[in-house]
């Protein structure tokens, strides 16, 4: 069930993205020849005026052929030309590239503002005069190789209580503070805790605060609460919070590019496909909200990712237009195939490594 919530959500992204491209290429007088749902091999299709409408056997997403968007491919008449992609001017080029980008984004800002409508979990205070209810204290991330994560704690867990000998903390929202201090001032060599994982029972482990020298076991940790917001409410919140995401992302990215440039990347840090698809199968314990925030997530990296510019990413058809700009002259086709194919090449062998990671931890 799970993988099909993660291939059904992949191909709605993907169609996202490509009908921003299409809808700002007609928009702008470009000629769109078909429009997909899916890959090929075709299992229908329908001309509505100039464009094919199709419906294809391998249903990961879509597709959109827009004319003249490879001129190199194909010969391009004098009286097409005005309909070409090609021959538009370089800012309705680079407007068309950004508009699936552009697309995931708002699709992230819509999904987001849906949560808060529904009822969303937010940390305390996020929002300023917001009801919260259901308040509990919640396990944000586990650094590896700590104590937390040898016991099998998961980012995502509730704490539900933490003790030391007599000293014990309990209730539904435990200042994360407190915890902090217990754990650090205690004499115990034990630290009990109970914690709860979705919609699975309760568990008690006893961890050994040890973390490079300090008594610490290696999590971070907020208190979390549903807020739910008026229609208005929602779709501001849902857009301050894209923002926030789309810049921590932006600087994760960078991050990541910058370590591996210096050779000091950490796949734990990234997931492909199969992480993804374990990531699904967590929200879905969790519940429908929880998977409107990762689809949104996934939306925003996915634009994020797809504005680096690097070829065969819409980021390196920006770049390239950015350069014949500058050059007044179209790079040549050699230059913009080769470039593009290594660059396809380059992300495949990176998308099997991170696939090759993720199975491996769950071996």
């Amino acid at each position: 069930m799970s993988i099909l919530i993660f291939i059904v959500a992949l191909a709605i992204l993907i169609l996202v993205h490509e009908f921003g491209h299409f809808i700002v290429a007609k928009k702008s007088g470009i000629r769109v020849d078909e429009f997909g749902l899916g890959f090929p091999p075709k299992v229908y299709g329908k001309k509505i005026g100039e464009t094919v409408y199709s419906i294809n056997a391998i249903p990961f997403g879509g597709f959109v052929k827009i004319f003249g968007e490879d001129p190199h491919s194909q010969e391009i008449s004098e009286a097409d030309k005005p309909r070409s992609f090609f021959y538009k001017p370089k800012w309705i080029q680079a407007l068309v590239l950004v508009a699936g980008v552009t697309f995931n984004i708002i699709f992230a800002w819509i999904l987001i503002s849906l949560g808060f409508m529904l009822g969303l979990p937010s940390p305390v205070g996020y929002i300023s005069g917001a009801n919260v209810s259901n308040a509990h204290t919640v396990i944000i991330n586990v650094f590896p190789g700590s104590p937390a994560e040898k016991a099998g704690l998961r980012a995502g867990d509730t704490i539900l209580s933490v003790g030391a000998g007599k000293n014990v903390l309990a209730g539904d929202a435990i200042p994360p503070e407190k915890i902090s201090e217990l754990i650090a001032k205690s004499l115990s060599e034990k630290i009990d805790m109970t914690y709860k994982r979705g919609a699975e029972a309760s568990k008690n482990i006893s961890l050994t605060p040890n973390l490079g020298g300090k008594r610490m076991i290696g999590i971070s940790m907020d208190t979390i609460g549903t807020v739910k917001l008026s229609f208005f409410g929602a779709l501001y919140e849902g857009g301050r919070t894209t923002i926030l995401l789309v810049k921590s992302t932006v600087t994760g990215l960078f991050g990541f590019l910058y370590n591996i440039v210096t050779f000091h990347f950490d796949l734990s840090q990234v997931a492909g496909p199969v992480g993804i698809a374990g990531s699904f199968s967590e929200a879905k314990d969790l519940g429908f909200v929880y998977i409107l925030s990762l689809v949104a997530l996934i939306s925003i990296n996915l634009a994020v990712i797809n504005l680096i510019p690097f070829p065969a990413l819409d980021g390196g058809r920006l770049f390239f237009i950015l350069i014949e700009k500058i050059i007044r002259r179209p790079i040549p086709p050699k230059i913009f195939q080769w470039t593009n194919a290594i660059g396809f090449a380059l992300l495949l062998v990176l998308m099997i490594v991170i696939t090759g990671h993720d199975i491996l931890k769950l071996l």
